[in-house]
């Protein structure tokens, strides 16, 4: 995962009979295609491996062939990666990933021509998209797990095209929700395959929250063994007070979750952790009572919404957490790890005297002022082991170390502000790239929640609007404590009060997902609806994105509406109106909790 300053980026293709999605910043078509048959040596830089690995599994299993991994070191011709037979009577057709330090470290420049392909990469990232650009090259069968055709003969033909691509922002995340609907390891490992397909390179595990605890920590055994199971869900908004009666539960034992980190590093992604604290920690308490402000024993909560049950900020506390983050890092690799900070309700703190004079104690002005010291502790535990934190904008404060990640989801305003004062931000408004919110406004709509976000909505995200990005600070001449953050990227939310199961998380995910994957990765542009840009994203993605995930087995939502097995008759929702929040709000947003107002539902956890 690099995170590399982006250079300026080309100009954006406007011709691309490949429909490539994302679009890559710079494509040219040529004449004729090539065919890469079976014996076909592909041959890979060890730095590449991994890239090349994959395209090779892949293609294997959709085609039906037998492509040989070649030592780049191996006697040959003197430049390895030219294509040569190794005898005659073996395919003149040769793949090679060769490393071009002149390249951004994301980048790649691909060539198919008539002596085969050629992948230039700055790094594994660049090689790993070009993996993914080369598969789309092959057409919808490459999605498959095997040929549909198993009496044809073994080929693979790639249209003669030169790419040259990199991103435009280095965090292109998406956040999957296992917490509030568990999802079998399986699920997240197409995950994961998906996010790939759409050159995102971040997946946000969201793995605990009042609803569930789903990662094992040995330390802590209740965590999983009383925090991973509920009696039963909500269905709908919880304001229709409607339950299904079906216990709920699951968790991932640390070997699943290893597993998770591998296979995704072996597509390019990283895999972030995200333990939730010091609210939405219902499902803890239930497991360790004393961790609550209350100290008393209660089950996993059943309903969605912001609870008032946050953990009582003690010492205590403080130690119990650093253990579970112990593991937390021992188990994944990322450079990041999110600890949560969003609607932490201060209600209980204020009426307990005790956690109001452990304030007092700490010199803060106001016992709100727990929130911002409790994770300013965690992240400094997380720092002291060579990693950083990431936390919901609500966490922004004086409080908060610089080295700290502001995820800016109430709008992005606050992400703004995040900025000028220094922090690295991801931008991810519920207003936009919420996924799970709506995505039509038809009465068969499935659990209508949220706002209207349409696919036009989407492709029209804009990380930071013009109107925001003067507000960040200039830094002082020689100094770095007073330079301004780095917007980082982007990241949409699948959060899964509603979604609980892959068919209903593909439903809310895609295509929606596709744009904005477009929007991180390609070339920055006017992508309002109605534009030329929309315009050709929507025809690539028509004829031959859908397609492709089509052949991969994805039940996306149709652009027309859902079909008569993705509705949920009678399931309540709560539709919100962006217009109204937003004349309100302005792009600061109003989500999450705010004191003296009644409880909400949405937000990111």
């Amino acid at each position: 995962m690099s995170f590399q300053k982006v250079p300026a980026p080309h100009p954006a293709s406007t011709t691309d009979p490949f429909g490539i999605v994302p679009a890559p910043a710079a494509l040219t078509p040529g004449a004729g295609t090539t065919a890469i048959p079976d014996g076909t040596r592909v041959v890979a830089d060890p730095a590449l491996r991994a890239a090349a690995r994959w395209w090779r599994r892949v293609t294997d299993g959709a085609f039906g062939l037998d492509l040989v991994p070649a030592d780049p070191s191996a006697p040959g011709p003197a430049d390895p990666t030219v294509p040569a037979p190794l005898s005659a009577t073996e395919p003149t057709a040769v793949v090679a990933f060769a490393l071009d330090s002149d390249l951004p470290p994301s980048g790649y420049r691909l060539t198919v021509d008539a002596g085969g392909v050629r992948v230039d990469a700055g790094g594994l990232d660049g090689a790993h998209a070009a993996a993914q650009t080369l598969r789309q090259l092959a057409g919808p069968a490459a999605f498959r797990r095997a040929p549909a055709d198993a009496s044809a003969t073994p080929a693979l033909v790639l249209p003669h095209v030169t790419i040259t691509d990199h991103p435009r922002f280095p965090w292109r995340g998406v956040l999957l929700d296992v917490a509030r609907h568990f999802l079998p390891k399986v699920d997240v490992l197409r995950f994961v395959d998906l996010a790939a397909a759409h050159r995102l390179n971040v997946l946000q595990l969201h793995l605990t929250d009042d609803q569930g605890w789903r990662m094992e920590i040995a330390r802590y055994p209740r965590l999983t063994e009383v925090g991973a199971w509920r009696r039963e869900s909500g269905v709908g908004t919880w304001r229709a007070g409607v339950f299904d009666g079906r216990p709920h539960g699951g968790f991932y034992t640390q070997d699943d979750l290893r597993e998770i980190v591998a296979y995704a590093r072996e597509r390019g992604v990283t895999v972030v952790p995200e333990i939730d604290a010091p609210g939405h920690v219902e499902a803890a308490v239930a497991a360790y009572p004393e961790l609550g402000t209350r100290k008393q024993p209660h089950e996993v909560r059943t309903t969605w919404g912001v609870s008032t049950e946050v953990l009582d900020p003690s010492e205590e506390s403080l130690t119990f957490f650093r253990h579970v983050l112990d593991e937390v890092l021992d188990v994944f690799d990322a450079p990041f790890v999110a600890i949560g900070g969003d609607e932490v309700p201060t209600t209980l703190w204020r009426e307990n005297p005790a956690i109001v004079a452990r304030a007092e104690a700490l010199g803060l002005d106001d016992v709100g002022g727990l929130h911002g010291w409790f994770l300013a502790r965690l992240a400094e535990h997380v720092a002291s082991r060579g990693r950083r934190a990431v936390v919901w904008d609500e966490a922004f404060g004086p409080a908060l170390p610089r080295d700290v990640v502001v995820t800016s989801w109430r709008g992005w305003a606050v992400g703004a502000d995040a900025l000028a004062a220094g922090h690295d931000v991801v931008m991810a408004p519920e207003q936009v790239v919420y996924l799970d919110h709506r995505g039509g406004d038809a009465p068969d709509e499935p659990v209508p929640v949220g706002f209207l976000t349409t696919l036009d909505d989407v492709y029209a995200f804009e990380p930071l609007p013009a109107g925001l990005a003067g507000s960040r600070a200039e830094p002082e001449p020689g100094t770095d404590d007073d330079r301004p953050g780095v917007l980082l990227g982007g990241q949409a939310e699948l959060w899964s009060e509603h979604l609980d199961s892959a068919r209903r998380v593909d439903y809310a995910a895609f295509p929606r997902l596709a744009a904005f994957a477009e929007v991180m990765w390609s070339p920055e542009a006017d992508r309002s609806p109605g534009s030329p840009a929309s315009h050709a994203f929507r025809e690539r993605l028509v004829a031959h994105h859908l397609p492709r995930l089509d052949a991969y087995g994805v039940e996306y939502r149709p652009l027309d509406g859902p079909h008569p097995w993705q509705t949920r008759p009678g399931v309540a929702g709560w539709p919100r109106d962006r217009a109204a929040e937003l004349a309100a709000g302005g792009l600061r947003g109003v989500g999450g909790w705010v004191e003296g107002r009644d409880e909400d539902e949405g937000g990111p956890a």
